[in-house]
């Protein structure tokens, strides 16, 4: 019988470390792209509907994300099915929304663990919602911090932000503005964008031997940091490369001022699998940039089911949806 679990039980048997042991595993299998095939995306009269469909190496459920968004309401809902790949039977179903949160900073955070120099990070973080909380709490579940620095531009939201992390025994901090966020950090982490789309990050602003992460210019409309910063990092890793280089507003407003960013991306499984050797030189500024992925929700998933199995957590749905011959 198929296994339900909820928003509610995901929270409850999500785990950052082994979250990102799962990525790391899930990476560094060769990939191939008609295991992972892109983005696809139906539009309506009224919404919009987008799927990202996988079939991992091995055993490992096949399964996709669907997101279902309704604009002029602002609602979003988000579905994963896993079906078993020996028997195509539906073996779980999960409510995707904290799940796409978690696998975004998981994600992150097993890309800074390979990209960052060694030793405890600075860390800086530009936004103060989900996304750069679930950043923060990643991040410290692989790697030591040594102080946290956030901005945002409401100071009840940098306060409310730097209250939420009191469980993290961490030093963390409110900054005046996203650049004295960045001043003397070693990793940046981009977790918002502003309402008129301009790059909150500046390239500018940043220092040899920094990293960087971003994860919120996902199509093309979208801005999260300028091409200067594009333009300074020596190496560029994807978690898709082909929509991350010809998707998304960072690359291609890089694209269209004359910056050469071919030759130097290279795809966040080439670090994991050990193909690239990533961080060359302790000068160098690496930027991550991230789309998500079905490798990242399908990793993420099948770690909350079998979580929740051993607990003894889900819901055993009252009926049995069964693959016909064909």
């Amino acid at each position: 019988m198929t296994l339900l679990l909820d928003d509610e039980t995901v929270c409850r048997v999500f785990d950052w470390k082994p979250a990102v042991d799962a990525l790391r595993a899930a990476y560094g299998v060769e990939p191939a792209d008609e295991r992972f095939p892109g983005r696809q995306i139906a539009r309506g009269d009224h919404g919009w509907l987008r799927a990202m469909a996988g079939a991992p190496a091995g055993d490992a459920p096949m399964g996709l994300k669907i997101i279902a968004a309704s604009p002029r309401n602002g609602r979003v809902s988000y579905l994963i099915p896993l079906f078993d790949q020996r028997s195509a039977e539906l073996v779980a179903l999960l409510d995707g929304h904290s799940i796409t949160g978690f696998r975004t900073a998981a994600t992150s955070a097993l890309a800074a663990d390979l990209m960052a120099p060694p030793g405890p990070l600075a860390l800086a973080v530009i936004g103060s919602g989900f996304e750069a909380r679930n950043h923060v709490r990643a991040l410290a579940a692989v790697r030591s911090i040594s102080r946290v620095r956030v901005y945002s531009p409401r100071a009840e939201s940098r306060a409310r932000f730097v209250e939420s992390l009191d469980d993290l025994s961490l030093t963390v901090e409110p900054a005046s503005s996203a650049e004295e966020a960045v001043d003397a950090a070693t990793l940046v982490a981009c977790a918002a964008r502003s309402r008129d789309e301009s790059p909150t990050l500046r390239g500018a602003w940043l220092r040899p031997g920094m990293t960087v992460l971003s994860i919120g210019s996902t199509v093309p409309e979208q801005r999260e940091v300028d091409e200067s910063t594009i333009a300074r990092a020596d190496l560029l890793v994807a978690d898709m490369v082909t929509e991350v280089c010809g998707e998304t507003g960072d690359l291609l407003a890089a694209h269209r001022a004359g910056i050469e960013t071919r030759t130097k991306t290279v795809g966040l499984a080439d670090l994991v699998s050990g193909r690239h050797p990533g961080r060359t030189g302790t000068d160098q500024i690496l930027l991550y940039k991230s789309v998500g992925s079905a490798t990242q929700d399908l990793a993420v998933a099948q770690m909350c089911v079998g979580a929740a199995e051993r607990s003894g957590l889900g819901t055993r749905l009252p009926l049995e949806i069964k693959a016909v011959e064909k």
